[in-house]
């Protein structure tokens, strides 16, 4: 395979907008392949795979390539070129490739890379890429299995749909896509695994509201809050609405949705994929005081927790999100939890049900809060289920839910 020097050179430039900018990395490499109409569509996989892959394996890649902190074009130039010789043999795919003789790769030395990349293979939190402090708290939460997670998380992410079932039904979607690029996800209700990989916002299906991007995980929870038709519900974390738009198709236009969220620009968002979506049961409100979700008390049926956490669920979709994670952000998000649920559990009428759920493979950000306000709400609320979502097991990213009801 031969490398091309403005591919390299567009990578090089994605990768500063993420570490040297602070950019996150889907809107840097949406942006980046809209910047040159000349590159064709294995030019532009190229460019978008060598990103994302280079940002999820920073730590090996830079351990590799020994450049402790990446900060001059040159650095970047270095560890995009050090990919290239490791890449075939980390991801197994591919074939192992000489690189260019160019000025920039003069100081790569390939018997030093193979013999770094040895060592590196040593030791997990190089091997797996991820930050010493990510590492022993994952170990120390999740034990034995923090292993396999941790290696699932650094695999890509599937393509899955959920088919909107106000507009069209699964086996409508399968046949636009093809049997030979698409089918049903087991155990999951309108899901649909994409085998290839497509910009599903310019497809036709899209644009007519009959399908959503969303993992097979994250399509578990709507349900899990046991919707029935008529019912009043609150999306009280709802931020660009995904789950609202489930909600309101399992209620199948019905009752009513209460979108919910301190961010209006992303309710402005949910707006026009209701739209889309031919959702005509939602309304959206921004909180803005605690004395909002006061005013609401005992007014839903069922209320959707769906609160903020570290996200270490998904990293396989946001692989940035490793690296610009702080432990102090971890403790903060757990306290913003823990108010989320002892302050807008309220909103449930008695006899109603919340779930409350997280994008987060930590106990500390899930099961433990719920085993929290149990404790000190056994008398007025019963714990009836909760599951998780394994990207090791299941193959879905990595989300708890916990069902909950408010004793009559």
């Amino acid at each position: 395979m031969k490398i091309h020097r403005g591919l390299i050179f567009a990578i090089v430039e994605g990768l500063q907008h993420i570490f040297v900018r602070n950019r996150q990395a889907d809107q840097v490499v949406e942006q980046l392949l809209k910047s040159n109409k000349k590159w064709g569509a294995r030019d532009r996989s190229f460019i978008a795979e060598n990103i994302y892959e280079i940002v999820r394996w920073w730590r090996l890649v830079k351990y590799v390539s020994q450049v402790e902190k990446a900060k001059e074009e040159a650095d970047f130039v270095k560890l995009t070129g050090v990919w290239q010789l490791i890449k075939p043999l980390h991801l197994h795919s591919g074939e192992v490739i000489a690189l260019p003789e160019w000025p920039e790769f003069a100081e790569i030395s390939t018997e030093h890379v193979a013999a770094r990349y040895a060592e590196a293979m040593e030791i997990r939190k190089i091997a797996q890429s991820i930050p010493d402090w990510i590492d022993e708290l994952g170990e120390k939460e999740l034990k034995k299995s923090w292993d396999k997670e941790l290696k699932a998380l650094n695999e890509q992410a599937q393509l899955n749909l959920r088919v909107n079932t106000l507009k069209s039904d699964v086996q409508a979607v399968l046949e636009l896509f093809g049997e030979d690029n698409a089918a049903p996800i087991a155990n999951v209700p309108n899901a649909i695994l994409l085998k290839k990989r497509q910009n599903i916002n310019n497809t036709e299906a899209f644009k007519n509201g009959y399908l959503e991007v969303q993992d097979a995980g994250s399509q578990l929870i709507a349900p899990y809050l046991d919707i029935q038709p008529g019912l009043s519900v609150i999306d009280a974390c709802a931020g660009a609405g995904g789950k609202s738009l489930h909600l309101a198709a399992l209620l199948q236009n019905t009752g009513s949705i209460l979108a919910m969220d301190i961010a209006g620009l992303k309710l402005n968002e949910l707006k026009k994929r209701a739209e889309r979506n031919g959702v005509t049961n939602l309304e959206t409100m921004t909180i803005q005081f605690d004395s909002d979700i006061e005013k609401l008390s005992r007014t839903a049926d069922r209320l959707l927790l769906d609160v903020p956490c570290s996200g270490l669920g998904v990293l396989r979709r946001n692989p940035d999100s490793k690296w610009k994670l702080k432990p102090e952000f971890l403790d903060q998000i757990r306290h913003v939890q823990w108010h989320i649920l002892s302050t807008y559990s309220q909103m449930v009428k008695k006899g109603g049900k919340m779930v409350y759920a997280t994008c987060s493979i930590l106990p500390s950000e899930s099961e433990d809060q719920v085993k929290r306000f149990m404790k000190t709400n056994r008398k007025e609320w019963e714990l009836i289920s909760q599951q998780r979502t394994s990207p090791a097991t299941d193959g879905f990213d990595g989300f708890y839910m916990a069902l909950l009801q408010r004793k009559l």
